[in-house]
C-alpha cells in the first residue's frame, strides 16, 4: 500500500472528525441559545419532562440498586484477603456517588432518552413533518430540540441524585443482611465519608451528561438520511456517540474536580 496514500486517508479521517465536532458544538449552542428565547413551548417541554425524567426512573432505580448490591459483595470479597471489610459503606458510597451513579444513569438516558429522540425527530424529517413546522412558521429548534436539551439538563442531574441514593440503599441492603454490619454503623460511615464535593460532582456530571444525550440524539435527528435506514443509522449513532462522549466527559470532570 502506498504510504502516501494511508497517509491521506488517515488525514481526511481526522480532517473529518473535527468537522463533525465542530457542527455538533455549533449545534450544541444554537440548541441552547433557543431555550431562552421566546417563543416557548409549555407542552413540549411538559412531555420532555416526562418522558426524560419520570418514565426514566424504573430503569435508572433497578440499575442503581443492583450496581450497589454488587459492589458492596465485590469490596467485601476483595477487602476480605486484606482484612480491611470494614470499609465497604465508605467505599460503596464513594464509587456510586463519584463515578458509577452518574456514568451508568448517563449510560441509561443514552439508551432509552438519545434514542428515543433520534428516532422520533428523524422520523418527522423522514416524513417530512419538519418541513411542515417550517411552513408553518415554527422553528424546528425552538419547537423539538430546546425542550428536550432544557428537559434533560434538569432531570439528568435529579436521576442521578435518586441513582445514588438507590445504589447506597442497595449496598446497605446486602451489607446488613448478608455481610452481617450493623445498620447503624453502616448508615454513620457512609454519611461520614461522603463530603459535599463528592455530591457536587455528582450533580454537575449528571447535568454534563443529560446534555449530552439530548443533543446528541437532536443532532442525529435533524442530520438523519432519508428512509428507514436513514432513522437506523441516525439511532445508533446517536446512542454510540453519546455513549462515548458520556465517558470522555466523565474522564474530564472527574480530572477537574478530583485532580491531585
Amino acid at each position: 500500500m502506498n504510504p502516501l496514500a494511508a497517509l491521506g486517508g488517515l488525514g481526511r479521517a481526522v480532517l473529518s472528525m473535527l468537522a463533525n465536532f465542530g457542527k455538533v458544538g455549533l449545534f450544541a449552542l444554537d440548541a441552547i441559545s433557543h431555550i431562552f428565547r421566546p417563543p416557548y413551548y409549555p407542552r413540549e417541554f411538559a412531555v420532555a419532562l416526562m418522558n426524560v425524567g419520570w418514565l426514566s426512573l424504573p430503569v435508572v432505580g433497578l440499575t442503581a440498586i443492583f450496581t450497589g448490591g454488587a459492589l458492596a459483595l465485590q469490596i467485601y470479597a476483595g477487602g476480605a484477603r486484606f482484612n480491611a471489610e470494614a470499609v465497604v459503606p465508605q467505599i460503596v458510597a464513594i464509587g456510586m456517588v463519584r463515578e458509577l451513579g452518574p456514568v451508568l444513569v448517563g449510560l441509561m438516558i443514552a439508551a432509552r432518552v438519545t434514542s428515543s429522540i433520534a428516532a422520533e425527530i428523524a422520523t418527522m424529517k423522514v416524513t417530512e413533518q419538519i418541513d411542515a413546522l417550517v411552513t408553518l412558521s415554527t422553528h424546528p429548534m425552538k419547537y423539538l430540540t430546546a425542550p428536550r436539551v432544557l428537559a434533560a439538563l434538569i432531570t439528568v442531574p435529579l436521576l442521578v441524585g435518586i441513582g445514588d441514593i438507590i445504589g447506597i440503599a442497595g449496598g446497605y441492603v446486602v451489607a446488613t443482611q448478608n455481610l452481617g454490619f450493623n445498620a447503624a454503623t453502616y448508615l454513620q460511615n457512609t454519611v461520614n465519608f461522603l463530603e459535599t464535593k463528592d455530591i457536587v460532582s455528582s450533580l454537575v456530571k449528571g447535568a454534563a451528561f443529560g446534555l449530552i444525550a439530548a443533543i446528541m440524539g437532536c443532532y442525529s435527528g435533524m442530520n438523519s438520511g432519508r428512509g428507514a435506514q436513514g432513522v437506523g443509522r441516525a439511532t445508533k449513532s446517536s446512542v454510540e456517540s453519546a455513549a462515548i462522549m458520556i465517558l470522555a466527559a466523565n474522564f474530564i470532570l472527574t480530572g477537574v474536580f478530583f485532580s491531585v
